[in-house]
């Protein structure tokens, strides 16, 4: 009875699309904390990591806004869903018999592509289908797909700690991450399943233009943007914390060992992310999101120079539950700040302008970071990430009297 309460109201579409990213997000969460592992052990160094990462977090900013153009244009939502959730899931088998890091590189990036095209349509079939309760419909789906990167990541440890014998061996580790990527790959598949059944009311293409421009936009907007941009340079690619702890672990105890628990700190790191990002999401409604933001970007620093002096399992506990706070405190909040300080009219202008600058500028955010890690040292890439986002905190407080909440 009570149960038949809660899902009261709720669209099928949106139970049927959270499903879908259950199990795509479990998948995605398979490989997320073993590729920086598998890469170097293909011989990657700290700049190609950085491009791989750099290359994934940019092609699928850049194109959510493409994607979201064309679905309006179109009048069709439900072809780029399917199209982005079947290249995700081909490019991950592709992934899983890699054999060189250029393998790596191509098909993590296509992988990419696959998210780009299907988020923003997939977001607007969930708008659609709950007119009226929006905010439940997106809350819905985000607990779905929060609890499947949580579960894809559990599961990893869990398959580490049981079926891997021999992890001294670099052709086993290689052999045991080919196999959980591909294990990745057929839940991929499967979470096409649901797919099919969600239903896409009928549109009628709109005579629209793609407008990424950050001319016709508010003042106070563009500033943040620019303060935003800023930091997404000190922002890199997640893999560089997984690598700093890997460092610190293998010499001290055995590879199974050191990997389990640099994949653990990893699930903190989500789980904290994920309990915080809701509670953070409305406390910046009532404080104010620019105050949100400015300690989010504190933080951020603060965490970098910890990742930097400090390398003992301690420290990291600590560590990677305060980078999963973060993001809490900033991924969300940053788009809601844009869609506030933006007028109604110009609001999917901003955001997509928004999301290419994000983009554009994670590419060089972890190539830079690479660059320092391999010719440096790994310290000067988070002392790096530490004192650009230092900057982005003193912006926001010397104009904050422009930024509006």
């Amino acid at each position: 009875m009570n149960r038949n309460k809660y899902l009261k109201g709720i669209s099928a579409n949106v139970l049927l699309l959270g499903v879908v990213s259950f199990l795509n997000d479990l998948s995605s969460e398979m490989i997320m904390p073993i590729l920086p592992m598998f890469i170097t052990a293909l011989g990657g160094t700290g700049l190609i990591l950085g491009l791989i990462g750099g290359l994934q977090d940019s092609i699928s900013s850049i194109l959510k806004v493409l994607s979201g153009y064309w679905s309006d244009r179109i009048g069709r939502r439900k072809i780029f869903v399917s199209s982005g959730y079947l290249t995700s899931a081909g490019f991950k088998l592709l992934l899983s018999l890699s054999m060189i890091w250029q393998h790596i590189l191509v098909f993590s990036s296509f992988e990419r592509v696959g998210k780009g095209l299907r988020t923003a349509p997939r977001d607007a079939i969930i708008a659609d289908s709950m007119p009226e309760a929006r905010g439940k419909g997106f809350g819905i789906h985000r607990a779905l797909d929060t609890s499947g990167a949580i579960a894809g990541s559990v599961i990893v440890l869990l398959l580490l700690l049981f079926f891997w014998f021999d992890l001294e061996q670099i052709a086993y580790q290689i052999g045991f991450y080919k196999s959980i990527i591909f294990i990745a790959a057929i839940i991929a598949f499967f979470s096409l399943v649901p797919l099919h059944f969600v239903k896409e009311g009928k549109r009628e293409p709109q005579e629209i233009k793609l407008q990424i421009s950050l001319k016709k936009l508010p003042k106070q907007l563009k500033l943040f943007i620019a303060v935003a941009a800023l930091f997404a340079l000190a922002n890199f690619t997640y893999m560089f914390f997984i690598w700093k702890a890997m460092d610190a672990f293998m010499p001290l105890m055995p590879v199974k060992e050191a990997i389990a628990l640099a994949i653990l700190l990893y699930v903190l790191f989500n789980t904290f992310y994920a309990l915080l990002a809701i509670p953070f999401g409305t406390l910046s409604d009532r404080i104010g999101r620019s105050k949100v933001l400015t300690f989010g970007y504190f933080l951020f620093s603060v965490t970098c120079l910890g990742f930097a002096f400090f390398d003992s399992l301690a420290a990291f506990i600590v560590l990677f539950p305060l980078y999963g706070v973060v993001y809490a405190m900033v991924e969300g909040n940053q788009r809601a700040f844009v869609s506030d300080l933006s007028t109604e009219e110009l609001r999917a202008t901003a955001l997509g302008s928004f999301h290419t600058v994000i983009g554009l500028v994670a590419l060089p955010a972890s190539v830079t970071a690479g660059l320092l890690w391999q010719v440096i040292s790994p310290n000067a890439t988070f002392v790096y990430g530490s004192v650009i986002s230092f900057i982005a905190v003193i912006l926001f407080l010397i104009f904050r009297d422009y930024f509006k909440d």
